[in-house]
């Protein structure tokens, strides 16, 4: 008694509706920015695992890109060093930025990759190193973060030859300059940029929040749609604060750069990005120009 059975005929009803939106993005580019608890969740990171597998399947073309900083924190813990923030931003020395690269290029990239293997879909994993895709060069803003770079171009080629090949790329986001030196990107930073290079339909950022909220504490006031040229205004209301103004700054930065719309949705809500694309209503909060 109570147990949901989902019959043949609703399925065939599901497929049905799905496919005007399968059309709509089909041989289209949309980028994911992975984070927060659908990375660390076992069952929401095989619901996100699951629904990039199937918008692959049916012929979009997925970019997934991540970050890692509580993985990066655990390795330093273990390691015995302190994890040190500036600004918001992970403050990187020589040796941190040596286990910046190992935990985000290796474990967790290789992580990621293998769960999308074993789900059935096809990855590769990148870094921003390899064919030197993401050129960075010292964030200098009047504080001293260390090694944390800023992105001075994207060269997409690396990620179309996968794409092409229907393999997802994986990206782990640390950046390289013309002396080989390794930096650390911030992951939404690095998504933008990433999009604004592949001429990307639309971008999705997975957060810990239904979306942005006129009041952070009452998600019943989730702002559904903005437009780019309400984000300084916003900010100088205190409605866009703290970690959310370099997400939504990321955001404008992408749409403003060519790709049609940014999202920012709640990863927590399982199978978030399908009920995001395959629907009107949509979910979290869309920024179009």
């Amino acid at each position: 008694m109570g147990e949901n059975i989902i019959t043949d005929s609703m399925k065939a009803q599901v497929l049905t509706a799905a496919l005007p939106y399968i059309q709509k993005y089909y041989g289209k580019t949309v980028v994911v920015k992975y984070g927060g608890n659908a990375m660390i969740n076992p069952e929401l990171k095989q619901a996100v695992m699951s629904d990039i597998i199937l918008l692959s399947l049916v012929g979009i073309k997925i970019v997934l890109i991540h970050g890692g900083g509580p993985e990066i924190s655990g390795m330093l813990g273990k390691l015995g060093i302190e994890s040190k923030f500036v600004n918001g931003l992970r403050y990187t020395d020589k040796e941190t930025a040596e286990i910046v690269q190992m935990v985000l290029a290796g474990k967790t990239n290789k992580d990621l990759v293998s769960l999308i293997e074993v789900s059935g879909g096809k990855a590769v994993g990148l870094c921003g190193i390899d064919g030197a895709m993401i050129k960075a060069e010292k964030l200098v803003d009047g504080f001293d973060y260390g090694y944390v770079g800023e992105i001075v171009s994207v060269d997409p080629k690396p990620i179309i030859k996968i794409l092409e090949e229907n393999y997802i790329p994986v990206i782990a986001t640390v950046g390289i300059d013309d002396e080989g030196q390794v930096y650390n990107i911030n992951a939404d930073t690095a998504a933008a940029e990433i999009a604004a290079a592949l001429h990307a339909e639309n971008i999705i950022t997975l957060t810990d929040i239904p979306g942005l909220l006129r009041d952070v504490n009452d998600p019943s006031t989730l702002i559904s749609h903005i437009n780019v040229d309400d984000v300084e205004a916003l900010i100088e209301s205190g409605i866009i604060s703290g970690g959310m103004i370099p997400k939504m700054k990321s955001c404008e930065k992408a749409v403003r750069s060519g790709v049609n719309k940014a999202v920012m949705i709640d990863g927590r809500v399982p199978h978030s990005i399908l009920i995001e694309m395959f629907s009107d209503e949509g979910i979290g909060t869309l920024m179009t120009k």
